[in-house]
């Protein structure tokens, strides 16, 4: 398989203001604004994701950030604002279509069908299954060799995921790590070119992170793009090739791990004024 770079070589050459313009942006996003009322959620005026990279979006609790992620994905409607994924405006498009395009989300809450199996789960990622039609349903022969396909398709993904031996087992039986892990498993099974993983450490014990970071880390090697929310700045220093701080709804710092855990502002937004320590030794 050939290996994706790390991303740092776009990272070091790309200017490290919010907003700023990248080599070769998957996602772009213009002037999004949510408002509940008479709050202000989410106030985007721009950004650009790196294709093949690995972005956190991190900020204190109340950023906007889920917020953020359920416009992108189409879980919710901005009141203003256009975003592309790939060239492709998503304005309007249901969240089962910009899934169909490549771009996958997780959940904060993992979203596993509980009394499912493990394998059932993953067999109803699989995108363009014929079985799944009316009328190709009654003719078998047509559908099996792509159903044994899936079906090979994802033991080799539970197998990856260390998840084999729970293929039978149901959903809700799993610890909340083994469903992150889940979740992160079947969102493979739609091929997606762009993972979005909403706290992915979130819940999860300390077994069970190290593989989690491993598989992230995959997906880049892989040459898909992840965009993920996380408070775990240890994570958030280890994978990320470039990082996106968000504040009150607004993206307020972005840049390499290094340069946005030692900017002023940042610590700011966290920790309130008067603190002069960085951020790269305070769990968020």
């Amino acid at each position: 398989m050939q290996k994706h770079n790390s991303g740092a070589d776009f990272a070091m050459t790309t200017s490290q203001t919010p907003g700023s313009s990248k080599p070769d942006p998957i996602l772009i996003a213009d002037k999004i604004k949510r408002q509940f009322g008479g709050l202000t959620a989410v106030n985007v005026d721009h950004v650009e994701i790196q294709r093949g990279s690995i972005t956190a979006l991190i900020g204190p609790n109340g950023a906007g950030k889920t917020t953020f992620f359920n416009l992108l994905t189409g879980y919710d409607s901005p009141n203003s604002g256009t975003w592309s994924f790939n060239g492709i405006p998503l304005n309007g498009v249901p969240s089962y279509k910009v899934a169909r395009l490549g771009m996958v989300r997780t959940f904060q809450l993992t979203k596993a069908l509980y009394r499912l199996t493990v394998m059932e789960n993953m067999l109803l990622g699989a995108r363009a299954q014929k079985g799944e039609s009316v009328l190709l349903s009654v003719f078998p022969w047509i559908w099996r060799s792509q159903e044994a396909a899936i079906r090979v398709k994802a033991t080799s993904i539970l197998t990856n995921f260390k998840l084999l031996e729970k293929q039978d087992d149901f959903a809700a039986a799993l610890s909340g790590g083994q469903r992150k892990l889940l979740e992160m498993a079947r969102a493979l099974m739609v091929e997606p070119e762009m993972v979005m993983l909403d706290e992915p450490m979130a819940g999860v014990n300390p077994a069970l992170k190290q593989s989690l970071l491993e598989h992230i880390k995959e997906l880049r090697n892989e040459g898909k793009t992840v965009l993920f929310v996380e408070h775990d700045m240890d994570m958030v220093h280890e994978i990320s090739d470039w990082v996106i701080v968000m504040a009150q709804g607004q993206i307020i710092a972005e840049g390499t791990p290094a340069t946005v855990m030692g900017n002023a502002q940042v610590i700011e937004a966290y920790l309130g004024a008067h603190h002069d320590s960085d951020l790269s030794s305070e769990g968020a």
